[in-house]
């Protein structure tokens, strides 16, 4: 018998086993009296006392895994680091307030690259109405930004994964999929022009300048001065703070909440564990952009896919009883699905009628 240590693959558990097992190394250390929402949610909830209770959520963005320096500006990748990190904030139904940054910075990256890096990171806490109380800077291999964001909320108003309930609608703020569209532009543009031999500043461009990407040798080039909402909405996305700012103006709170960062798919499952529910996403009623649907087209693609898998739509998904949505402008969100019974489990209905099981598939990190 060997005494060799077994090594498990990190690939083997997943990013979400891999936490379960860390908190339970962890174990009295990741709990505390204060700590009204532990590891598992958008964001960890402390309690301030007086009725008040602190937010706080930490992401880590590495090159190669997270963005691509070809074809991401550096102060758009600010920008998103802010806005991705506030987004878990918002699906706590809580405000930001203050952000921390620490970089890892490779030769490659000069100081006027890091001041525009900043540059975005500034007016994404300008939009989000935070500041930056500091962090660190340290060498790295490649670039690396790991950002934390603290919020605050009156206690009675945070909403977590848990709360949702059989009979209740499945919500989403705006539509889905375009953040995933853009990726696929700019990564077949990059595909294009490295099979050309040229590098990646010299792409070809159209006649009003914008760049433009070619899908075969032979094919017509696309313009991608056509779909600037993709583009836009995976370079530089919006936190949905407005619709947690909305929400509290007209007394409207969900029942559970999550952000769209993993797609639909994935968090409709965080949402069925979290609640014990079962979950039906009507298929039909995926709200999608029509530029979303016209880069589908021209890329071959399907965008109910890109709706359902793609993630950093950064909309909230939340869920609520139909009457109390009557609150709410008809143009803030739209019904997507139902919460049903747990043992009908998480599903997808066609537009036929028929129904499928939906698998947990999105964004994997291992």
């Amino acid at each position: 018998m060997s005494d060799s240590p077994v090594f498990t693959p990190v690939s083997e558990v997943g990013e979400f086993g891999l936490i379960a097992r860390l908190q339970e190394v962890l174990g009295d250390a990741a709990r505390s009296e204060s700590l009204t929402t532990p590891i598992g949610d958008d964001a960890a909830v402390s309690d301030l006392g007086g009725g008040r209770s602190q937010v706080i959520t930490t992401d880590l963005f590495v090159e190669g895994v997270h963005f691509d320096r070809t074809f991401a500006p550096l102060r758009a990748l600010g920008w998103k680091c802010v806005a991705a990190s506030v987004s878990d904030v918002c699906a706590m139904n809580a405000t930001p307030t203050l952000v921390t940054v620490a970089l890892g910075l490779p030769n490659n990256l000069s100081v006027e690259g890091a001041e525009a890096l900043y540059t975005g990171i500034a007016q994404a806490c300008e939009r989000y109405g935070c500041t930056v109380a500091g962090g660190d800077i340290s060498a790295s291999a490649r670039l690396v930004v790991s950002v934390t964001v603290l919020g605050e909320a009156e206690t009675e108003r945070i909403v977590t994964r848990a709360g949702a309930a059989p009979g209740e609608v499945l919500c989403v703020t705006g539509d889905l999929g375009a953040s995933a569209a853009g990726l696929e532009l700019l990564l077949r543009g990059k595909e294009q022009t490295l099979a050309s031999g040229a590098p990646p500043e010299a792409a070809e461009t159209s006649g009003d300048g914008s760049p433009t990407i070619s899908l075969t040798p032979d094919a017509a080039p696309i313009d991608l001065g056509q779909f600037p909402t993709p583009l836009e909405r995976h370079l530089m996305p919006q936190a949905r703070l407005d619709r947690v700012r909305l929400w509290r103006e007209v007394g409207f709170q969900p029942t559970s909440l999550i952000d769209v960062s993993d797609g639909v798919a994935s968090e409709a499952h965080h949402l069925s564990i979290q609640s014990t529910v079962g979950v039906v996403v009507e298929a039909g009623l995926l709200p999608v952009h029509i530029q979303t649907m016209q880069a589908a087209e021209a890329l071959a693609k399907r965008a109910e896919t890109w709706a359902l898998y793609g993630g950093e739509d950064y909309e909230l998904m939340f869920t609520a009883p139909q009457e109390a949505l009557e609150v709410l402008p008809k143009d803030s969100y739209a019904v997507v699905g139902n919460i049903v019974e747990p043992e009908e489990g998480v599903a997808l209905r066609m537009p036929d009628g028929t129904v499928i099981p939906m698998e947990a598939d999105g964004f994997k990190h291992f």
